[in-house]
């Protein structure tokens, strides 16, 4: 999700808590009222202010923290541009070039099986090209049942 959305939905989430604890705090009110006979010295009464203050302040905390999120954090780009491979590539052979540039053109996420069809290279061919590329940490591979997915670092 993006953090603008997950940041709204934390305020979205501290509002309904916000009527929970006043929906809560209006009923216990009430129930001290009926059954406390003491008045206003009576014990309840700040039992009931310290956790109205408690509930509230995590409510803020809340509220806060969600905004935060919402309106001033960045989204952390997982798959860079060609402009941040350009100084890998000059170290590249063709092939191995061609192999990044397909895995880029993919979003930064391809199967290897893909990538042998993209490429037309043999199977053999595309795994040493991405174990060249694995060794000098430009990509990686993790299993996936019977194939291998294959992102950039």
């Amino acid at each position: 999700m993006k953090n603008r959305t997950v940041g709204l939905l934390i305020v979205g989430i501290s509002a309904l808590i916000g009527f929970i604890i006043y929906s809560f705090n209006r009923a216990l009110t009430e129930i001290v009222n009926e059954a406390c006979v003491h008045g206003s010295t009576c014990p309840m009464w700040g039992t009931i202010n310290f956790q109205t203050n408690i509930s509230i302040s995590i409510m803020a905390s809340l509220i806060i923290l969600g905004a935060y999120i919402a309106f001033f954090t960045r989204e952390n780009d997982a798959v860079q541009s060609r402009k941040d491979y350009r100084q890998i590539m000059k170290t590249l052979s063709d092939e191995e070039k061609l192999v990044l540039t397909t895995i880029i053109d993919a979003d930064g996420t391809i199967f290897q099986s893909a990538l042998v069809e993209a490429t037309s290279f043999s199977k053999v061919k595309v795994t040493r090209i991405l174990d060249r590329l694995e060794g000098k940490r430009v990509i990686e591979r993790k299993r996936r049942g019977m194939t291998n997915v294959v992102i950039l670092r």
